[in-house]
């Protein structure tokens, strides 16, 4: 299953979600009114137990009256919890005592954790998502959480860092990635929201509970005390029946889709012995993949493994038995769990300039070449591979991070050196542009920024084009710790940096375009909201402006240009398709267009950047110009698009 057929199961999941919450508040419905005709006496025990007596007697007014209020209740706790989950995925983090992890953390299992991240990031093609540490659980588990790969992160146990290897690390993280890119965490999201609604009913039974309790002490009124205590102990039965379904809903739309992940997470890797060495690692340890924190109920059908115990477990198995989830990868087990206590050692960050890592350099370097041909063959198998990253792209993002000078590397990992680099990135070539644009961050930045950007300046001068997206991507996890003070301020700046020339060029827009996708909601510019799919045949405009862009900008000349245009419009089945003039291109209509091609249904988004693939290469080449065109186009679509997909960058 590829990553828009993901995407429309993801869909698909969400439609079944929709089913099966109407049919539990349905269910509590009829709960909440036999309850009401019980403790007011509206029925008697005798007619209980006669179906049709209890028919005949039933009072259908009130039944609507309450069917809709215990819909009203439901509702209102559901759209509650979505507005406080609305920030993304860190609000769930915290929710589980989570802590962030630093970007230049010096603690070794952390510094572990995030290369791996890293790498996975790069080799996906995707920010590296902020990662939090649940500093006190020693069980193995781990979560992604958020909206869309934009305001996604990463959550994982002390136990996790601790107990596992670089590899059966790395099988997790590639778990958790193929969640982010399977539309997985969306549907997780909604449906915290859609069973706190199905639960309110039983908090609000435990209130009712103790506020007749304490109204009964004070007043001694025993007759409304009784019929109040007993109305509440049915709304908290209720609410265990709310529970119930819950827990059934989690069952359904989680257990598949570990077997899915864990698939993806091989096929990431190449390595079935590291996802299968962290299962059986669970299994063998005497806290498994247990999560402590009183929240972790709600979110254990996010975990990577079963996070709860007991009875909650019984409730809401959300997950597959490890047996069975070991044995689909490595059908040759043993049935033993790894119960040995020795930890694996601490690594420190990966070596560089050494002799191994210059031969690793050329060998990637190698098979990049042999895919860059492969690829502009087939365009269609490309976008086909999109959020698959390969082994070999997984030691190409190594590679890549391991060829970076250590000062560029340290600071795209903190909030400072971040900043500075994307300032050294925008600078122009030409002299005295550069001195005035140098001149405005020393009165506008932050003077310690002012000073890193400085000594950056010639290093990332003599850094080949190809750098340019990874550190884009390193630079926005770190850039995410701004305060709400910082950010406003840096962001003025990256503008007038931009516009100091009066003028926008391609990288100018694709660095904004991708950068601002991601920060903007983070900072809560632009909160995601559901909305309609567009109709890809009203959008021959849209389209046409965006192919006319990526054609001019691989093309030598207008014969170039208009061959690019009209070898992408056919793999197209929209009509009306014209290569515009670059007189008529704006910026302006590009960002509208995109905003519009958002929309799309996930098949149309895959034909949409087939078509932009097909003319980048359809001169068996592809230009940096085009290259960071088709990750700025990708981003905007929340679609990854791997480095390796495009190595000539």
């Amino acid at each position: 299953m590829n990553f828009f057929e993901s995407q429309e199961r993801a869909h698909k999941n969400t439609t079944s979600l929709i089913v099966l919450f109407g049919v539990a508040v349905i269910a509590l419905i009829v709960m909440a009114n036999v309850l009401l005709m019980v403790v007011f006496g509206v029925v008697d025990s005798q007619q209980m137990r006669d179906g049709q007596a209890f028919v005949a007697q039933m009072d259908w007014k009130m039944f609507a009256t309450v069917g809709a209020g215990v819909s009203v209740v439901v509702l209102v706790g559901s759209l509650y919890k979505m507005m406080v989950l609305s920030a993304g995925g860190k609000v769930v983090a915290e929710s589980l005592g989570g802590q962030l992890i630093p970007r230049n953390t010096e603690e070794p299992n952390q510094r572990k954790l995030l290369n791996v991240v890293d790498e996975m990031a790069i080799a996906s093609g995707t920010p590296a998502p902020p990662v939090y540490l649940l500093a006190n659980e020693p069980g193995i588990n781990a979560f992604a959480a958020g909206f869309s790969p934009r305001d996604a992160v990463l959550g994982i146990t002390q136990g996790a860092i601790e107990q596992l290897s670089r590899d059966q690390l790395q099988g997790v993280i590639a778990h958790e990635f193929s969640h982010i890119f399977n539309g997985d965490m969306r549907l997780n999201l909604r449906l915290m929201g859609a069973l706190n609604g199905i639960l309110i009913l039983g908090i609000l039974g435990y209130y009712l509970m103790y506020s007749a309790s304490f109204s009964g002490r004070r007043r001694n009124n025993d007759n409304s005390g009784v019929a109040i205590m007993a109305l509440a102990v049915g709304l908290m039965v209720i609410g265990f029946a709310g529970t119930f379904f819950g827990g059934l809903i989690k069952a359904a739309v989680s257990r598949q889709r570990e077997y899915l992940a864990d698939a993806s997470a091989v096929q990431f890797t190449r390595n079935p012995m590291g996802i299968a060495g962290a299962l059986k690692k669970i299994g063998g340890l005497r806290s498994g993949s247990i999560v402590r924190n009183p929240g972790a109920p709600e979110v254990s059908h996010a975990f990577f493994a079963q996070g709860v115990t007991g009875f909650a477990q019984w409730l809401s198995s959300t997950h597959p038995p490890l047996a069975d989830r070991i044995r689909r990868i490595d059908p040759q087990w043993d049935g033993k769990f790894d119960v040995s206590e020795t930890l694996p050692p601490a690594e420190s960050p990966e070596p560089i300039d050494d002799a191994s890592a210059t031969r690793r350099t050329d060998m990637v370097r190698n098979m990049a070449t042999v895919a860059a041909g492969a690829a502009a063959a087939d365009a269609v198998a490309m976008i086909d591979r999109m959020a698959q990253p390969t082994p070999e792209s997984v030691l190409y993002a190594r590679s890549l991070l391991s060829e970076l000078p250590a000062a560029i590397r340290d600071a795209a990992r903190e909030p400072f050196g971040a900043r500075a680099l994307i300032y050294c990135l925008l600078l122009d070539r030409e002299a005295e542009l550069r001195e005035q644009q140098l001149a405005l961050l020393q009165r506008r930045a932050d003077q310690d920024v002012y000073a890193l950007a400085i000594s950056l300046i010639a290093q990332m001068d003599a850094l080949d084009k190809r750098f340019r997206l990874p550190i884009i991507d390193m630079a926005i996890p770190a850039l995410k710790q701004l305060s709400d003070r910082q950010y406003p301020s840096f962001r003025a700046n990256l503008v007038a940096l931009i516009n100091m020339d009066a003028r926008v060029d391609l990288f100018e827009w694709c660095l904004q375009k991708i950068l601002f996708n991601h920060l903007e909601g983070h900072f809560g510019k632009t909160p995601l909201a559901a909305r309609r799919r567009a109709d890809p045949g009203h959008l021959s405009r849209e389209f046409g402006l965006v192919l006319s862009v990526i054609a001019y900008a691989g093309a030598a000349d207008q014969g170039s240009a208009q061959r690019a245009f009209d070898t992408s419009a056919q793999s197209l089945d929209v009509k009306g398709l014209a290569l515009l003039s670059k007189n008529q291109i704006r910026f302006a209509d590009l960002d509208q267009a995109l905003g519009k091609l958002d929309r799309l249904a996930p098949e149309a988004k895959s034909q949409f950047l087939k078509a932009c693939v097909t003319s980048t290469w359809h001169d068996q080449r592809a230009t940096p110009a085009e290259v960071e065109l088709l990750r700025a186009f990708a981003s905007v679509l929340d679609c990854p698009m791997p480095a390796g997909m495009a190595p000539g960058a």
